[in-house]
């Protein structure tokens, strides 16, 4: 799966294309026309290489602003990627008390201790883009939590809490590694799908973060 799909498309371009906002203080000309152009203050917009920078009036500006407006791809992606990241944490939370390697322990710490503030920036993200009534992350939205990819089903969940040991390691290694997987197939959905530049950052996140950590888990494995 090529999960940097998306991750240049042409509205991320020109948001990082960053434009310069000078407040000049008082008039330019004296004639008047600052009152037209938002009082005074203009903003120089970069071209292409080579090209000579516009000068735009804010209002100029805000039109040519990317619409980064979250779609259904993105408020799908959040809520999901919540409830997500709450079964690691269910997972992690087994640890200390039934792992058999200090490696696994550490390695459950630092998931939760990464997975538990992406929740609230996540949870952060929906109160300020609320989804609409029946969309996914919406009021009276139908879900089917264990369909999303690499969850784990009550019966290993089960399985994991009764391990000990060198067992418990073995399974939660098995589990985790599927669960992180599942995570890169729907961040590279919301990548390829989606609208809002803060999901495709957070989403980006969770592809560096987990590659690095499946490749660890392999390795203990």
């Amino acid at each position: 799966m090529d999960t940097t799909k998306g991750l240049r498309r042409p509205r991320v371009a020109a948001v990082a294309a960053a434009v310069l906002l000078l407040g000049l203080g008082g008039c330019r000309g004296g004639d008047g026309a600052d009152a037209a152009d938002g009082g005074g203050q203009v903003v120089i917009a970069p071209g292409r290489p080579g090209d000579t920078p516009r000068t735009l009036s804010p209002e100029q500006a805000a039109r040519q602003r990317p619409d980064d407006s979250p779609n259904a791809a993105d408020q799908s992606y959040v809520a999901n990627m919540v409830v997500h990241h709450r079964q690691a944490l269910t997972m992690t939370a087994l640890a200390p008390d039934r792992a058999g390697g200090e490696a696994v322990k550490r390695l459950a710490e630092r998931i939760k201790a990464a997975q538990q503030p992406e929740i609230g920036a996540m949870e952060g993200w929906q109160k300020k883009y609320p989804a609409p009534a029946g969309q996914a992350g919406g009021p009276s939205a139908g879900h089917d939590h264990h369909a999303m990819p690499g969850m784990a089903t009550e019966q290993q969940l089960a399985e994991l809490s009764a391990a000990r040991g060198a067992d418990f390691d073995r399974i939660f290694l098995r589990l985790m590694t599927a669960h992180h997987q599942g995570a890169l197939k729907m961040a590279g959905d919301v990548l390829a799908a989606g609208n809002n530049v803060a999901v495709e950052e957070m989403a980006t996140e969770v592809v560096a973060q987990q590659t690095a950590e499946i490749h660890r888990m392999r390795a203990m494995g």
